[in-house]
């Protein structure tokens, strides 16, 4: 299992581990120690082996240059990791964790199985889908990025909680659930303080659940004790499902894993893409997802709380429209994808 250093690489990678080891095999992981799978493997219960490597792409020229002289021996050692444990299948999230170990399973012939979440890929499935056994993929337009008769769409394995919420019926509030991941966004945390004054006076009642993260935690919850608008501000929401339960409307980024977990809850969502997000792959999730109508997309630099303030008021105003980009939203729900990961990883491992 190769794929480490965020969240969105390690977590559906842990979850069709835990697949494949309920059915009797033994997944391995490999990783850098400063990843956060560093810290969510071990705590999964899997074993995880360790190279040295960083990133190419967004980075200084200084830490370009460091990775470059880090591949070599990356992939020496991911080498050896792969002749010590003769896996009969690689399966990789991407990422630049993954790039060492997909070259190794290269050139020892190993099978490889790409996850691909994202509509264009990233830089290390992009490279390897030349060779891969297949591409499990979340945007049927991602296809195109590798050979033809190899992809498979599987979408993106999530929690099953977020499967298990309700259909949320209308109410005399509208609750708003605003967040920009567990670091918090700026920009979203900057349009929410600035939409109060317009909640405050709108003609439908609101409710904003809001997770700023720790940076800005502080100064946003005071000066929302003073806004007159119900909710709260908190720095990390820990039980997300139940976040998304309460929630009419998200607010949000466009990462895969948060799409993922929209399409799964059936929630209709304002997103808003990160705009340095490598390969700009946030906005064209986002892109998907608006042109399906399960969405609405603001770019970062448009979003301000008018604009903000206009998006909820609209959605809240038109009749059947929420209704609607839930129904929309729910078709891109793939709810046994660690399952059908593990299920062709078996295949191509047999084959």
């Amino acid at each position: 299992m190769a794929g480490g250093g965020t969240g969105g690489h390690v977590i559906p990678a842990i979850a069709v581990a835990r697949i494949l080891r309920e059915r009797g095999h033994e997944p391995a992981f490999v990783g850098t120690r400063r990843g956060l799978e560093s810290e969510l493997v071990p705590q999964a219960g899997f074993p995880i082996e360790w190279i040295e490597i960083g990133g190419l792409k967004g980075i200084s020229f200084a830490k370009r240059a460091r990775t470059a002289v880090q591949i070599p021996a990356s992939v020496f050692r991911a080498r050896s990791i792969l002749r010590r444990l003769q896996p009969a299948a690689v399966f990789s999230m991407g990422g630049y964790v993954a790039g060492p170990v997909v070259i190794a399973a290269a050139l020892r012939r190993v099978p490889v199985v790409v996850m691909e979440p994202n509509a264009i890929p990233g830089a290390t499935n992009r490279y390897a889908g030349r060779w891969v056994a297949r591409a499990l993929l979340t945007f049927e337009e991602t296809a195109k990025w590798f050979p033809r008769g190899r992809t498979v769409l599987t979408g993106l394995p999530v929690r099953r909680e977020f499967f298990e919420i309700p259909r949320k019926e209308r109410s005399g509030t509208i609750t708003v659930l605003i967040t920009g991941g567990s670091q918090g966004s700026q920009t979203l945390n900057r349009a929410a303080t600035g939409s109060w004054p317009l909640f405050r006076d709108a003609p439908f009642r609101v409710r904003l659940i809001h997770q700023t993260g720790t940076r800005e935690h502080e100064q946003i919850a005071a000066r929302f004790l003073t806004a007159g608008i119900d909710g709260e501000v908190v720095p990390f929401i820990r039980d997300m499902p139940d976040a998304f339960r309460q929630a009419d409307i998200v607010v949000c980024r466009s990462g895969a894993g948060a799409i993922a977990e929209l399409a799964a809850a059936g929630r209709p969502a304002i997103l808003v893409p990160y705009p340095f997000a490598t390969d700009n792959h946030q906005q064209k999730n986002a892109e998907a997802l608006a042109r399906a109508g399960a969405a609405h997309l603001i770019l970062d630099r448009d979003l301000q709380g008018a604009r903000l303030f206009d998006e909820i008021a609209r959605l809240a105003c038109e009749p059947g429209e929420m209704e609607r980009m839930s129904d929309a939203v729910r078709r891109f729900a793939k709810p046994h994808a660690a399952e059908q990961a593990a299920d062709i990883l078996e295949e191509v491992a047999c084959r």
